[in-house]
């Protein structure tokens, strides 16, 4: 939801200033710019940035290295001789700038798997850096963490050149990795196979702003002790306390990740290149009223992560910060970074992506993930962040919201007309209007009187409705909500650190509940429990907008810097976090609210790492145009590869009105992203799919049913992520990382490693969409089955019923072909098993199931089974991760009338007309049909009558 028209219930006089100052439009515009900084309007990049230019320029000519022309950049930290020592698992050392001589305690901590995290921080702080960044987001809150036990390091000292230099060999691991720190000026490199992958400050860009006490009589004009961005002051008690540091990927040409930003999937390069942009990415989350595209401008998320990848290998770096961060990206060749630790005959000008990452505050945390396959990475990642929560399986289905829908009997209606032209949706939305003056946890007595009797009703057919509760709160002592917060002295306080903050929001006067008191966070859960809000019932669920949080009266339309949270830390520490803490503490209230506890369902727009603990986002406020339909498909691509699977973006866009064919192709994609929600904005025209008429009603009913048919695979798809961190819908290379040609491709992508989706995003019908066919493999339209041989290229005229969707041979993908009305109402519906069969005349596949809703799958009630097809015979066994305990035995017995009722195997080339099904130690031959020709035979068994949770084979002759 966005800015468009005036709040209902605003006083006059407000909404006329609130419309001056933030220019309220009602037409759809470019992003005003001059409401958010740049680079150059942010006092600390601006230093780091000017730094890095000095850095650069006093850098000598590339030489031998040591000497007087090494090369070498002209950092001014080095390591304090004598320092350097292993403390366990950790290699620690102290750190000096040249001129302050203030020592810096460094300290690199391995981990299992071969990751690093290196920690920097004053060795005697004058006061105390915010730190808790890690308990927010690692696992165990930062203090169990997989180290490397320490009999596994081995530290070498000796000297390369002329420099001093300290080596940590890790053992055990399958490729060999070491660490090397340099003495003067300090950097640090890792190497794997003695080949350096990752190198910190080779460019010399590391600077850390000392905390100090404000000089006497003395006040700096470059906004280190106070700053204004237009008519804010902020004013900076704690002064300069912003560090940054350069990380270049050594022998790689593509950087991704770092979301939120409008912006291509494999990240442009900020300095020095035409193509590029004049600004670095930022991190910090903001409400950007129209956003622009190809930008990198902050947007409603931020997750600092960053993955590197080549044809050789994929190493990814996480920079575990919250405060406002800047990142440029430069590409450049092998000879502007250290050769220092380079192998003999290793010269050469190989491809590299420095970047350089600027923090206001905190403690600087960084892990490195060496990789060398993507799903190393990702576990390495998995291992210390916690992986996408499995969602509730209605979650996955078709969510219909609008802002807003009028009244109950608008909401009904829309519900029966669903039912009424056959198009299956699990949820429909309540935005703001359905409250009592915009006061959450209540609801409009005219428009809504009976809540509870309208969440039954749309319950009798499996489906949810979903309410908003955004974090401002009405200031209004006849408001319970906020009267206990205010007594309780729960909101988070101003400047002076005692009153509590208001600025404006949707009700007008407001403040914001601080979920950094944790005392304060467990009462505002509290309040989704069902006695507490009042109409609620087992079937309502919750949406967090405006969580990043907005303010539409403050700096960059959000919370003034020194405002103060739990604790005494100014909002500048913790600005990311925010909005992360406010969707766990709505997630905490869901689940709590019954016992035994079910999985919560919570939308979120803003978030951080670790999010996806929670629940989903989506890609805000976007706009009913083909160019915001294109760029959907790098946005979520980019969350996915930062972990943050559970997105989308709103399907028709939220500003503006689309035409038919727009709106009948943005379902067409809309249902191949982890989250798929049709949403608009309170101007538009109504756009439900019965309105559009024929024959754009039936291609959008045909794309929302495909989404259900799918939904096992989908589910199967999220138990994985959840357990390995590999993304859902995943950019090309991550499934064919030796595809050079592939590695800035972000139209076409993969759900999975079995489904190929090239959407189609130009409003020209005539334009031919082209194809890339990967690798050396079967490739079979999942609609008509006719088969393409990779690697090619093919461009196909494409109808507006016709959707380009390929299934991957070798594939097994598994389905539920029963249209029904809701995901819920298909829990008990039998599978159908698609073989996509490959050229070497084999597939695999996992299916997973559980009951949906509830948490018993942790202790082993769930079905997951291997399946595998060779020798045209199809197996089903248990996977690895079945265990027999009490909870597995009930649930499988729960499930015994479930089966397999359909078995289509693609691609067989010699015609087969019978199957023999072994299971449960009897064997049964049964016919089966065999049509096509040999470039696309499809053979079809007809109900093999074998449970989803046995063992059995069929065998096909």
């Amino acid at each position: 939801m966005k800015i468009g028209t005036a709040a209902k219930g605003w006083p006059v006089g407000l909404v006329c200033v609130a419309a001056v100052a933030l220019s309220l439009a009602l037409t759809v515009d470019a992003v005003k710019r001059e409401d958010f900084k740049t680079c150059e309007q942010s006092a600390f990049c601006l230093r780091h940035r000017q730094f890095a230019e000095a850095v650069a320029g006093a850098s000598k000519p590339a030489g031998i290295v040591g000497g007087a022309a090494s090369g070498q950049p002209a950092s001014q930290y080095s390591v304090v001789p004598g320092t350097v020592h292993l403390d366990g698992h950790t290699l620690v050392a102290l750190v000096e700038q040249k001129e302050d001589r203030v020592p810096l305690k460094f300290e690199v901590s391995f981990l299992a798997g071969g990751s690093i995290r290196l920690r920097a921080q004053e060795e005697t702080p004058l006061f105390p850096r915010f730190d808790d960044t890690q308990k927010h987001t690692l696992r165990g809150e930062g203090r169990d963490l997989p180290y490397a036990p320490p009999e596994s390091l081995r530290l070498t000292s000796g000297t390369v050149n002329g420099v001093a230099v300290h080596t940590v060999n890790v053992t055990g691991a399958a490729d060999a990795f070491s660490v090397r720190v340099a003495e003067q000026p300090w950097s640090l490199t890792y190497l794997r196979n003695d080949k350096p992958v990752i190198q910190l400050n080779s460019k010399g860009f590391f600077k850390f702003e000392q905390l100090r006490k404000c000089p006497d009589g003395d006040t700096p004009t470059d906004g280190e002790w106070e700053e204004t961005f237009r008519t804010w002051t902020d004013s900076k008690p704690r002064g300069p306390e912003s560090f940054g540091l350069d990380i270049s990927f050594v022998g790689f040409e593509h950087v991704y990740g770092i979301p939120e930003h409008a912006s291509p999937l494999s990240l442009k390069p900020t300095r020095g290149d035409k193509d590029g942009y004049d600004q670095p990415y930022r991190l910090y989350n903001l409400d950007v009223f129209e956003y622009e595209l190809d930008n990198p401008m902050a947007l409603y998320g931020s997750i600092p992560l960053m993955l590197a990848h080549s044809a050789e290998a994929t190493v990814g770096v996480l920079w575990l910060n919250a405060a406002e961060t800047w990142v440029d990206v430069t590409h450049e060749r092998s000879s502007a970074i250290s050769n220092l630790f380079r192998r003999s005959g290793g010269a050469g000008r190989e491809p590299s992506v420095s970047t350089h990452w600027i923090s206001e505050s905190g403690v600087m945390d960084v892990f490195l993930f060496p990789g060398p396959t993507v799903a190393d990475t990702y576990q390495q990642y998995a291992a210390i962040v916690e992986q996408t929560a499995l969602p509730r399986d209605f979650a996955l289905g078709y969510h219909q919201s609008r802002w807003n829908y009028l009244d109950e009997e608008d909401v009904l209606t829309i519900n029966d007309k669903m039912h009424e032209h056959g198009i299956p949706y699990d949820v429909i939305w309540l935005d703001i209007e359905h409250t009592d003056g915009k006061r959450y946890f209540t609801w409009d007595g005219q428009k809504f009187p009976d809540p509870a009797g309208l969440q039954g009703q749309l319950g009798r057919d499996g489906h949810q409705l979903v309410t908003i509760v955004d974090p401002h709160v009405k200031r209004d002592t006849s408001y319970r909500i906020w009267s206990e917060a205010n007594e309780r002295g729960y909101f988070i306080k101003a400047r002076d650190g005692s009153s509590a903050f208001q600025g404006w929001c949707w009700p007008g006067d407001s403040s914001w509940v601080d979920c950094f008191d944790s005392e304060a966070a467990a009462w505002f859960s509290e309040q989704y429990h069902m006695d507490k809000y009042n109409g609620s019932t087992r079937n309502l669920f919750i949406w967090n907008d405006m969580n990043e949080p907005s303010v539409f009266n403050g700096p960059e339309i959000t919370l003034d810097k020194d405002a103060q949270h739990h604790g005494g830390w100014e909002h500048r520490n913790v600005h990311n976090l925010y909005g992360m803490l406010y969707h766990k503490a709505s997630a905490d209230g869901l689940r709590t609210r019954e016992s035994p506890n079910l999985r919560p369902f919570v939308l979120s727009r803003a978030y951080f790492a670790g999010s996806q603990r929670y629940g989903p986002i989506w890609t805000g406020d976007n706009t009913a145009d083909w160019a915001h339909l294109r760029a959907s498909v790098p946005m979520v691509l980019s969350n996915n590869i930062a972990g943050m699977h559970f997105s989308g973006a709103d399907v028709g866009g939220f500003f503006g009105n689309p035409d038919e064919t727009l709106l009948t192709r943005w379902y067409q994609l809309g249902i191949w992203y982890p989250f798929f929600r049709a949403h608009a904005h309170i101007d538009t025209k109504r756009r439900e799919p019965w309105l559009l008429g024929e024959p754009y009603l039936t291609h959008i009913r045909d794309a929302v049913r495909e989404r259900y048919r799918l939904l096992p695979y989908w589910y199967t798809l999220f138990r994985e992520a959840g357990l390995t961190g590999m993304p859902i819908m995943r950019p090309m290379w991550i499934e064919f990382p030796a595809e050079k040609g592939l590695f800035a491709e972000d139209k076409a992508f993969m759900v999975g490693q079995a489904i190929m989706v090239v959407p189609v995003t130009d409003s020209d019908a005539a334009q031919p969409v082209d194809v890339a066919f990967p690798a050396q493999e079967n490739w079979y339209n999942m609609r008509t089955h006719d088969m393409y041989m990779g690697p090619a290229r093919r461009q196909f005229s494409v109808g507006l019923g016709d959707t380009l969707v390929f299934a991957r041979g070798g594939s097994i993908v598994p389905t539920r072909e029963r249209n029904r009305r809701s995901a819920v109402l298909m829990r008990r519906d039998p599978f159908t098993l698609y073989v996509y069969v490959g050229r070497a005349g084999t597939a695999a596949g996992r299916l997973y199931v559980d009951d949906g809703e509830s948490y018993e799958y942790e202790d082993g009630a769930f079905i997951e089974r291997e399946l595998s097809f060779a020798n045209a015979t199809l197996v089903s066994r248990p996977s690895a991760r079945t265990t027999a305990s009490a909870a597995q035995a009930a649930f499988a017995k729960s499930m015994e009338r479930v089966r397999i009722e359909r078995v289509v195997v693609v691609g067989l080339r010699n015609p087969l007309t019978r199957a023999t099904v072994r299971a449960g130690g009897e064997e049964r031959t049964i016919e089966v049909s065999y049509s096509g020709s040999r470039a696309d035979a499809e053979c079809v068994v007809r109900d093999p009558a074998v449970p989803v949770g046995s063992d059995w084979e069929i065998a096909l002759s």
